[in-house]
């Protein structure tokens, strides 16, 4: 076992409310504290980016027209590349516990660790079904899985979340960093070509946030398209781990049996949901063939189609 080394956390920004207040009292809560915090900040209008000056943290400021999920991150890891390693949070991550960065950047003790994250629960007042999908992408279990394990773990080896995730940072930049232009998913881009190339991704279970969404069934339709336009984009992620399906049908089992236990009168809204999830990733895969004006109105990521236009 080696020591995890110097570790920054960078935090893209726009407009966080009220929860952002709390991601930054949970942040300073952290024991030991982060070598250094970078916000990435949009253009906020409602103070975000002058309540992280004032917290002490470093906040460098770009055009909203010019975020991009994966090149301002990998902006951030190019100016960071001194640390060894790099966490990444989304501003309605809230840290759960003083240890829970601690413990995500202590599994690099591991040499052979490329990406780790942590476990996302739901937050408070989540109804049954935004509960259940935390339960079940984001389960009690730690594990480390190798590029071995898509054998019987497919798509799912490759899984992790930007929203709590930490890499090792000449690692991110040997796998050639985060895409540009894409429209999501540059987290699990990176871990499987980290898996790819013979590191091991974690789950670490004890290092925890409070993150969730209570998605309307449009944002359901609009979030799966999203995620369809990007497996096209990156159909190599497909072809070398497999499709999402057979995941997906485990997801939905799960699901139906969870809310007949929990919150049977939510499974009508459950079935529409995933009704709609799945017309929107077929039509995502088939993107190519859509009117720009289309797929602006079917994504939720309507920034990204306008520097398409």
């Amino acid at each position: 076992m080696t020591s995890p080394g110097s570790f920054a956390v960078i935090i893209p920004t726009l407009n966080g409310g009220e929860v952002w207040l709390k991601c930054l009292n949970a942040l300073r809560q952290q024991v030991p504290q982060t070598d250094h915090v970078m916000i990435l900040d949009s253009g906020s209008s409602d103070g975000s980016d002058k309540l992280a000056e004032q917290m002490g943290y470093e906040v460098v400021r770009i055009a909203k027209k010019e975020f991009d999920h994966g090149g301002t991150r990998q902006m951030a890891a190019e100016r960071l590349a001194a640390f060894d390693v790099l966490v990444y949070l989304t501003q309605d991550a809230v840290l759960a516990s003083p240890n829970a960065l601690a413990r995500l950047v202590a599994s690099f003790s591991d040499p052979n660790m490329g990406t780790a994250y942590g476990r996302q629960l739901p937050r408070q007042g989540s109804n049954a079904i935004e509960a259940h999908a935390r339960l079940f992408n984001y389960p009690p279990q730690s594990n480390t899985r190798t590029l071995a394990d898509k054998a019987h773990m497919g798509i799912k080896a490759a899984f992790t979340s930007n929203s709590f995730a930490a890499y090792r940072t000449e690692v991110l930049s040997a796998v050639g960093g985060f895409p540009k232009s894409l429209i999501l998913g540059e987290d699990m881009v990176v871990a499987a070509r980290m898996l790819q190339a013979g590191w091991a991704v974690a789950y670490v279970a004890e290092a925890q946030v409070w993150h969730s969404h209570a998605y309307s069934v449009v944002q359901e339709f609009k979030r799966y398209f999203d995620i369809g336009v990007m497996h096209q984009d990156q159909a190599w992620i497909l072809r070398d781990f497999g499709k999402p399906e057979g995941e997906g049908g485990r997801f939905v089992r799960s699901e139906f049996a969870y809310l007949k236990d929990h919150a049977p009168w939510l499974l009508p809204s459950a079935f529409v949901r995933t009704l709609a999830k799945y017309l929107g990733y077929k039509l995502g895969q088939r993107s190519l063939s859509l009117p720009l004006s289309i797929k602006r109105k079917l994504s939720m990521h309507r920034g990204y189609w306008a520097k398409r236009g």
